[in-house]
Parts: structure tokens; sequence; C-alpha cells
């Protein structure tokens, strides 16, 4: 009597998980299929309403995927991915979501003939790890110095996207941002920190053709007495404070009783001798500039103004530190600790600018500075959202090519020679997992196709055509030119991709396809807000063994 019933329960288990394995699955298409669209030099353009009701025109798998509000658990995770990858090497963040969404797409057949999920996952992750060696035996590596190699690489890896109409202009920027930045840390290897160092300034206005990359920082402040301060100092010696400089207030409410009226005078002049003793120690390293985090008191901005002595204050610690790195001065935390060490003499000027309606401060035409902000210009906010977005895929891509000079070819070449040896080397896996291992052989093929739909061209034809001269192995640089959607040699097109890029979208598409895949039940741990005046819901029926016997399994 109780065989039956385990089998059946058994089989129920099974058909819940298949369909918690469907939904999951359906939903990650549905993120796929939002910005499929999206990939690709002639791919289409999203607008979004954000929150606050502003409009965002991009192409940006990430920028769009961080808008949308979708509610099930699986597509949260693939847009998860996106950001992962945004983070990790800062492109790809379209391509990563079309192979896991199509890598979850070619497991659906598989969930439904009741292969086990483990199974698809091990051959998946065997696809990968010959996914990786075949990459690296089409990777050619690239002599970092080589400007014009740099140069090609970023402009191909940006021609996805807006700015792609703009020519070499933010390619340029990229690279000259990302070779300011970089700090040689000995033994070949190069630290490229471009979130903390690389600031972007936009400023509406004028031509995007106006937009540089500066020897040194930018900030959005004046000095504090502008009619007694100099605004233009060339190689100034600078001094940078992270603490106030005026007199500190006590830290609870102070109250002090005073009898006479001398004792007023006196608390008065005990301030203005704090204040000037704080200034002295200052002047005393005869600095042009002082900069400060915090406040600065108007007796202090007298007695420097009096010395001939810029000051500027309020300034954000991020600009700060950037300011530090380009002049070579510390950061100092007490007057008194001050040494002529920690004076900033790398600047070659300083300049306060008034660009449209705001005054910003220049310290440029720095030595051997460590840090640079890029001023974009351009016609209007959106624009100028955009062309960011843009520079910091580019930056990005620059980094990725600095750190290890490797190239894979684009336009959907890797993936189809990945596809072609993953195809070859199936017919020799034994077991169950040949179909699976297969099938994310074929998965691969997505990026080429997607790019071919996108181009306008007839898919079945320009697939067939490519999956032929991949097959026999005939040329691993053969892909689609995304422009024209005519089938090319990378090579001569110029057409390439980051090592680092490729490498990291197969990781973490197939991670998460398989992640997604051994996910069989959905808990939520929510409780629902019942109306008022409902009652509560019944407690669930929980079956023990004893009840098994007396059930009656099939109808009489």
């Amino acid at each position: 009597m109780h065989a039956p019933v385990l089998v059946l329960k058994d089989s129920l288990k099974r058909e819940s998980g298949r369909k918690v394995h469907h939904a999951n699955i359906q939903a990650s298409k549905a993120v796929a299929d939002i910005i499929r669209t999206t990939l690709g030099p002639r791919s289409m353009l999203k607008m979004l309403l954000d929150a606050s009701g502003g409009i965002v025109v991009t192409n940006d798998g990430n920028a769009i995927l961080r808008e949308l509000d979708i509610a099930h658990p699986a597509a949260k995770s693939m847009i998860e991915l996106s950001r992962t990858q945004d983070e990790e090497v800062g492109d790809g963040t379209t391509s990563v979501i079309v192979l896991a969404g199509e890598m979850l797409h070619v497991a659906e057949a598989f969930i439904e003939k009741n292969f086990h999920p483990t199974v698809i996952c091990r051959a998946y992750n065997k696809a990968l790890e010959d996914a990786i060696s075949a990459l690296d035996k089409i990777a050619i590596s690239i002599d970092v110095n080589d400007r014009a190699a740099l140069l090609g690489l970023v402009k191909s890896s940006i021609g996805t996207k807006f700015t792609s109409q703009y020519g070499d202009l933010i390619a340029d920027l990229a690279i000259d941002a990302t070779s300011i930045v970089g700090v040689d840390l000995g033994q070949g290897l190069r630290e490229i920190d471009i979130k903390k160092y690389i600031k972007v300034e936009k400023v509406p206005g004028g031509q995007l053709e106006d937009s540089r990359v500066l020897k040194g920082v930018m900030f959005n402040k004046d000095v504090v007495a502008p009619g007694k301060m100099r605004r233009k100092i060339v190689n100034p010696r600078i001094i940078l404070f992270d603490s106030p400089l005026e007199y500190k207030k006590g830290e609870n409410q102070t109250n002090a009783e005073l009898v006479r009226e001398e004792d007023w005078a006196v608390l008065l002049r005990m301030e203005e001798e704090y204040i000037e003793s704080l200034c002295m120690q200052i002047l005393k390293f005869k600095p042009d500039l002082v900069i400060t985090e915090k406040g600065l008191s108007d007796l202090a901005c007298h007695y420097f103004s009096k010395a001939g002595v810029s000051a500027i204050r309020r300034l954000r610690k991020t600009d700060n530190n950037r300011i530090a790195k380009a002049c070579g001065a510390t950061i100092v935390n007490r007057p008194d600790e001050l040494q002529e060490s920690d004076v900033g003499t790398g600047a070659g000027l300083f300049e306060v600018k008034k660009i449209g309606d705001e005054f910003f401060a220049f310290i440029v035409e720095c030595k051997d500075p460590k840090a640079c902000t890029v001023l974009l210009r351009g016609a209007s906010k959106d624009l100028l959202n955009e062309v960011e977005r843009n520079l910091q895929d580019a930056t990005s891509v620059a980094r990725n090519i600095i750190k290890n000079p490797k190239l894979v070819p684009g336009g959907g070449a890797t993936e189809l020679t990945v596809s072609a040896m993953l195809k070859q080397k199936s017919s020799s896996i034994e077991g169950i997992e040949k179909w699976p291992y297969e099938a994310a052989a074929i998965a691969f093929e997505a990026i080429p196709r997607t790019l071919a739909q996108n181009c306008g061209v007839n898919v079945i034809r320009t697939m067939t055509a490519l999956q032929g001269k991949h097959a026999n192995g005939e040329n691993a640089w053969i892909g689609i030119d995304g422009n024209t959607g005519a089938i090319a040699d990378m090579k001569e097109r110029e057409i390439w991709d980051a090592y680092d890029v490729k490498a990291q979208t197969f990781k973490t598409a197939i991670e998460a396809a398989c992640m997604l895949l051994r996910i069989d039940d959905i808990v939520s741990g929510i409780k629902k807000k019942q109306p008022p005046g409902a009652s509560q819901a019944p407690k669930p029926n929980v079956e023990t063994e004893a009840d098994a016997d007396g059930e009656q399994i099939l109808p009489d």
C-alpha cells in the first residue's frame, strides 16, 4: 500500500519542480528579450521613464535593466548579472543577459524530458571550461604602448554605442584618462582605479568636440573671497586639509557666564588668537593655495588674503583625494602637524574660470598626475549623460586591455568559433551529458544571430553561411560586420573585443544559468497584508506517515 503513495508524491514533487523551472526560464527569457535589440552597432535605443519622471535614452544594457521594476525573483537575479558584469569589466552587459537567457532556453527541452538539473549543470560547466580554453587558443596579444592598436580596440568596443558617430573622440578621451591614472606596482603589474581617480565633469553648452582630458583636476568651486584673492596662480604651492580652519564649537551646548564686560573682550581675543596661530602655522610654509574640506572662518580668510594666499572651503572628500594625487600633496588632519613634504608643488597652474553660469576651479598642467578630470561639453543633459555612460564603458575596456593585453575577434566570431569547437568535442563525450553539452554549444550562437537580426539581414542565410565557414575550421576570425550585416574577416575590419570581457561574459552567463536551473522551489517569506476584518487563514494540513495508510490513491 505504501509504494504507490510514494511514487505519486515523487511525481507530484517533480511536476512542481518542473513548473518552477519553466517559470524561471520564461522570466529570464523575458528579461533577455527586453534588451536583445540593443546588441550591436545598428541596435535600437530604449527610452526609459525613471521614478522621478525624468527620461533616459540609451542602449546600454545595464542602464536599461537598472530602471526596470520587476517582481519575479529569477528575473531580478538576471538583472543582477548585468550589474556584476558592469562592475567587473564594464562592458558586455547586454551580451551576458542574451547568452544566459539562451542557455536557459535550450535547457528547457531537457527539463521537459526529465533530465536532472544537476546533469545539465555538469555539462554546462564542462562546456564553460572548454569555451575558455578555446578563447585562449584564438586570443592574440598586443603591445600596450601601441596607441593605434589600443585606439582600434576601444573604438570597436564602443562602436555599438550611441557616441560611435563621433569617431575617435570618446576612445581618445578614454585612453588618455586611463594612461594618466595607471600606477605601476612593480613586476609588470599596473593598478588602474578608474572609479576613484577619473572624475567626469559634465558642463552643458558648447560642442562635444570641446571635451578634453585635463592633466589635473577641476571642481565646481570658487575662492572664498573673490575680490581679495588671486584667481590665477602659476606653479602654486598647495596645502590640503580635512579639518576646519575656524574656532571649535563646543561638543554640546556650552554656557559661559560672564560677570564683567572686560571678560567678554578676553573671550573674543582668545578666539582670534587661536585662529591667528592656526593661520601663522600654515603661512610659515608659504603656500599659494589652501584647500579644506570643512569650514573656513572670516578671520582666517582675512589673514590668508592679507598674505596673498587663495583659499577654497567645503570641498568634497573625493575631490580632495584627486587633488592630492594630481599635485603630489598630502591631506593633513591638523595644521600643527604640517611638514614641507605635505605641500603639493606638482601643479603648473591654478585658475578659476567661469563656464556658463558657474565658476570652476582648475588645477592643471601637473607634472606627473595620478588623477584626472574628463571635461564633457554637449548640447543637452540627456546627451551628456549618454556620453558619460559610453565613456565609462570605454575607460573600462582600456583598463582591461592595459591589465591583460589580449584580444579576441568581435562581431560574433568568437562565439561561433567556440560553438564549432564544442560541437566537435561533444561527439567524444559519453553518457547523458552529451546532449546538454551540445545544446550549450548551440546556445553560443545566440550572439551572432542577434547581431544579424539587429542588422536587418536574412538571419537564416547569414547564420548558415557563418556556421559553414566555422565548421571546417577555415578561419576563426570570420564574423558579422554589425554595420552592414556582411560576413567579413574581423581582423581586416578591425572589430575586436577584450579577452577579459569575453571570458567574464561566458563565466557569468553559464554560472548564472546553472544557478537558476538548480532552483526547484520559490518560497516567499513575505506576509501578505490582509484586508481589515478578514479572518485569519486556516492552518495548513500537514500530512503524517500514518495518514498515508488510509489514503485513497485512485478514485473508485
